[in-house]
């Protein structure tokens, strides 16, 4: 399933998500490879949460960064940092987001054209069905930068998964008492 994607947002911050308890950041349960990278530029520097410090690749196009999971997972967004003003020739100006359980089988999911982009990109991925897809992998393709450049800096990413609240459905009959000698039970220590 591949799609040109207008709906990618940009500028909107993963961390207010990840504290309002919508979602949460799953990358570092996972094993991040990179198709190349200059020495002390790698998968450290792309994870450190830090905007000044950056993933660069060193080789041909395309450049890809692999996320393994052990697992099967359930992602709803990825959030890419790049910055246009900093990185010039070295931003992505179009990334492929690919899906799959290993190298061999993965499907490409989204594209992405990017204009000059400062902040944060957000990705949202979905199956068919506009629902979150579950995955053993991902992998980001960057396919080109601007002004032609050949390597490419990317300065984070971020892996949400959504947050499903589970009820228990015997807690709540448990609540629906309400004598006082009932209550003084309701807590179990």
């Amino acid at each position: 399933m591949s799609s040109k994607s207008p709906e990618h947002k940009e500028n909107q911050c993963p961390f207010h998500a990840e504290r309002s308890g919508e979602v949460r950041e799953v990358g570092s349960q996972a094993v991040w490879s990179l198709s190349s990278c200059k020495p002390g530029f790698g998968v450290e520097q792309l994870r450190d949460n830090s905007m000044e410090t950056y993933w660069q690749s060193d080789g041909q196009l395309p450049h890809l960064v692999n996320i393994q999971f052990p697992r099967k997972t359930t992602i709803s967004q990825i959030y890419i940092y790049s910055d246009y003003k900093l990185d010039e020739s070295y931003t992505p100006s179009r990334i492929s987001i690919r899906s799959g359980t290993h190298f061999n089988d993965l499907n490409e999911i989204e594209i992405i054209d990017l204009c000059e982009p400062s902040g944060w990109i957000v990705v949202p991925i979905k199956n068919i069905r506009e629902k979150p897809i579950r995955t053993f992998m991902i992998q980001i393709a960057v396919i080109s930068n601007h002004q032609n450049g050949r390597d490419t800096h990317m300065r984070q990413i971020r892996i949400h998964s959504p947050i499903e609240a589970k009820r228990n459905l015997a807690l709540d009959k448990f609540n629906e008492f309400s004598t006082v000698e009932f209550q003084q039970f309701a807590t179990i220590r």
